[in-house]
């Protein structure tokens, strides 16, 4: 062979070389649909909420699961365009919702949760806890060493925001909770709590007498505030947030989840299976432990039973 035609051979190999690459590289950027497992109600939920008279959960692996009978049964959602753990989820109506998780991850469905497309991915190194959506356009998600974004047009794209300060600044955001003012609380360890009243714009801290983690929070229908967190520590706010009540919980379990029924009851769930009830407002609980001992994530009212509650754990939904 001529060393022009050498030539030409190597250039042809290295073609070739080149579009097996592009197209490998190609494959491995589109995003990968999570498993359907025949088991995947027992697959470890990390979140839920409704959409309409739905449950959602969301959890391990991109595992999506729905119940449209308060909880007793669930079943996969259709398609979900990632693997990656599902740590939190939004709806704005029973169609139309989000879900965050690892690699900064944001997903959208607009069926109420039988299909979810990728939306945006902050990085492989970003780990979001919690998403929250105040309608179809302005949404906001927080996460580890105190990373949060916040959208204005529907989750498409996304600015980094700085909520805490100083020595606050990488602080692990936990979760995000409307008040009953329309105001934004964001949870954070190291007894961390940040204020909005600008749609999540800006945020101030709100000083605690608490300074392990506070992992929840949740607006009292009289207008109190509650949050919640490690060794069983629950934060009763009476005025805005402006001073905190230490209230005995009777454990020493971590509160991960918590809902106020019709009726005006507080359930908070937590790890080892921990479940504190109070009906009076919050001043005071009775606490048990659930015999499976299994650890809570999310707590839900079951739509169609003013009194019961559907809970989804490291095991998968409890009923």
């Amino acid at each position: 062979m001529t060393p022009r035609g050498r030539l030409v051979r190597a250039a042809a190999a290295l073609l070739a070389a080149c579009a097996v690459h592009a197209v490998a590289a190609q494959a491995a950027s589109a995003p990968e649909a999570a498993f359907k497992a025949p088991h995947a109600s027992r697959a470890p939920m990390m979140a839920a909420a409704h959409a309409g008279k739905r449950l959602v959960g969301v959890g391990d692996h991109g595992t999506v699961l729905l119940s449209d009978d308060g909880g007793r049964n669930w079943r996969q959602a259709i398609r979900v365009a990632t693997r990656e753990t599902l740590t939190a989820v939004s709806f704005v109506n029973d169609k139309q919702g989000w879900a965050v998780g690892h690699g900064g991850i944001v997903m959208e469905t607009r069926d109420g949760g039988e299909n979810w497309q990728r939306l945006y991915a902050a990085g492989p190194d970003v780990v979001l806890f919690s998403v929250h959506f105040i309608d179809a356009q302005k949404g906001l998600a927080v996460g580890a060493f105190g990373y949060a974004m916040a959208t204005r047009d529907g989750g498409r794209n996304w600015r980094k925001l700085s909520i805490g300060h100083g020595e606050q600044a990488d602080r692990h955001l936990y979760h995000i909770f409307a008040g009953v003012d329309s105001s934004l609380w964001v949870t954070a360890e190291a007894g961390g709590l940040f204020h909005s009243t600008d749609a999540g714009e800006t945020f101030a801290a709100v000083p605690l007498p608490y300074k392990g983690s506070i992992w929840g929070g949740l607006a009292l229908k009289d207008g109190s505030l509650m949050v919640w967190g490690m060794r069983g520590h629950v934060l009763l706010s009476a005025d805005h947030g402006r001073t905190w009540r230490d209230v005995q919980s009777g454990t020493d379990q971590a509160f991960t989840a918590g809902v106020q029924m019709p009726d005006g009851e507080l359930v908070l769930v937590g790890l080892g299976g921990v479940v504190a009830r109070s009906r009076d407002g919050g001043h005071a609980f009775k606490t048990q432990t659930r015999p499976e001992r299994q650890s809570h994530t999310a707590l839900l009212l079951a739509d169609g039973v003013p009194q019961s509650f559907t809970l989804t754990g490291l095991g998968g939904p409890i009923p």
